[in-house]
C-alpha cells in the first residue's frame, strides 16, 4: 500500500490523506494505547455507529455524540430510558439509528457489569491483545483471530452491534494492534508508546 507524504515531508498511512481531519486523528490518536475506560467505551460505541457509514461522518459528529451521550460515561448511559431514546432520535448532531442507539444503552449496562467483574474495561480488553507475530502485514486484514474471540466474548456477555470487523477497528484505534503501515512515520512512535504502556491488570 502506498503511503502519503504529509506537509512535514514524513510518510504516513495512505488513508490519512482521504480527508483533512484525518491527519490529526492519525497522528495523535489512531494506534496509540489507551487505558481509560470511558475512551474505550466511547470508541466501541463510535465504531458501532460507523457500521455502514464512513469514519469521516462519525469523526465529524464525535463532539455531538459526546454531548448527546453524557461524554460516554457508561454509568450514566446505562440509566437511559425511553425518554432518552426519543431525545436521541431527534438529535441531528448524531447518527439517528434506533438499533444503534439502544445498543449503546445496552452496552453501557454491560460495561458497568464488566467493571464489577473485571475491575475495569481496560483490563478486560487488553487481555485480548494479540501477539504481533500472529497478525498479517499492516493494513492487509479487517478481522483477526483475536478480534473474533473478543467479539464472541462480548456477545456472550450480552453486548450488541459489535462483530469481528467492528472489534478489529476498535483494536487498531486503541493500540491493541499497531496497524500503521510499514512506511508510516507514526508506526515507530506507536511502537514506542506501546513499550512504555503499562498494561491494565484485572483484579485478583
Amino acid at each position: 500500500m502506498n503511503d502519503f507524504v504529509g506537509p512535514d515531508g514524513k510518510t504516513r498511512c495512505n488513508w490519512s490523506a482521504a480527508a483533512p481531519e484525518f491527519l490529526d486523528y492519525h497522528d495523535r490518536e489512531w494506534g496509540f494505547p489507551v487505558s481509560d475506560d470511558v475512551r474505550l467505551f466511547e470508541k466501541l460505541c463510535l465504531e458501532s455507529f460507523q457500521s455502514g457509514l464512513s469514519w469521516r461522518t462519525i469523526l465529524n459528529k464525535r463532539d455531538g455524540f459526546r454531548a448527546a451521550f453524557d461524554g460516554f460515561d457508561f454509568h450514566k448511559v446505562a440509566l437511559y430510558g425511553a425518554d432518552d431514546v426519543a431525545r436521541l432520535l431527534k438529535d441531528e448532531s448524531i447518527v439517528r439509528h434506533k438499533g444503534k442507539i439502544t445498543a449503546v444503552i445496552n452496552n453501557a449496562a454491560r460495561a458497568v457489569e464488566m467493571v464489577e467483574s473485571e475491575g475495569s474495561l481496560a483490563a478486560f480488553f487488553w487481555g485480548f491483545e494479540p501477539d504481533p507475530k500472529d497478525l498479517g502485514r499492516p493494513q492487509t486484514q479487517s478481522t483477526s483471530e483475536s478480534s473474533t474471540f473478543l467479539a464472541r466474548e462480548l456477545k456472550r456477555r450480552g453486548w450488541k452491534f459489535l462483530g469481528p470487523t467492528t472489534v478489529f477497528a476498535f483494536m487498531q484505534a486503541m493500540g491493541l494492534i499497531n496497524d500503521h503501515s510499514e512506511g508510516c512515520a507514526m508506526r515507530e512512535t506507536a511502537t514506542a508508546a506501546r513499550k512504555a504502556f503499562n498494561v491494565p491488570q484485572a483484579d485478583a
